[in-house]
């Protein structure tokens, strides 16, 4: 025979939830049990593989240098490092004009376009002498430096220098002749006038 319920009683109280309505943390040291096989828990499925999480930064974009060939410094847009053609034929191209100009012309014509980086035939084949140092056209005084002393230097000893440089034209990643090594500058093609200086 059951008994009657004791009203004298309180009844059984549950246990209130935290504020905020947020379940109560785990106890120190509580780890979940792993699913039946011991293999961990699936990533969300629209967590695709590789990509952030949720609230992530995106991916940097590359850096503005990525134009640049493997092993070379970067170099502005819009040029490139001239070729070993480029420069042979550059260096005729002033032979040219040193002779059609009578020298006087072609000494008038260098004096003004040096400020720019070139010779007259550079002008003419769209190159133009870098600094790599400064990062821009090469001035004046570091044309003068490239050009005359590095051409000495090119002479001497029966030309030895002019044919080290022809060597260092082909071998030399930067294709840096005596005289660039001397100046620190590198020869770039720029048709469309980049580094033109303002």
């Amino acid at each position: 025979m059951s008994q009657p319920p004791d009203f004298t009683k309180p009844p059984e109280q549950a246990t209130p939830p935290p504020p905020g309505g947020y379940a109560a943390a785990p106890p120190p040291g509580y780890a979940p049990a792993p699913p039946p096989g011991g293999y961990a828990a699936a990533p969300p499925p629209n967590q695709a593989y590789g990509t952030p999480p949720p609230g992530g930064y995106p991916a940097a974009p590359p850096p503005s240098h990525a134009y640049a060939t493997p092993g070379l410094p970067p170099l502005p847009p819009g040029t490139e490092l001239a070729s070993a053609g480029r420069r042979i034929g550059t260096y005729l191209v002033d032979v040219v004009l040193l002779v059609v100009t009578l020298f006087i012309g072609y000494l008038i014509w260098m004096l003004i376009v040096w400020a720019r980086g070139q010779t007259p035939g550079k002008q003419v084949m769209g190159l133009r002498v870098y600094h790599l140092q400064n990062q821009r056209a090469a001035s004046w005084g570091q044309m003068f430096l490239r050009q005359v002393v590095g051409g000495i230097v090119n002479s001497v000893f029966f030309s030895i220098g002019l044919i080290v440089s022809v060597v260092f034209l082909f071998t030399d990643p930067l294709r840096r002749t005596v005289p660039d090594r001397i100046a620190g500058t590198i020869v770039l093609s720029d048709p469309n006038k980049v580094l033109e200086p303002h």
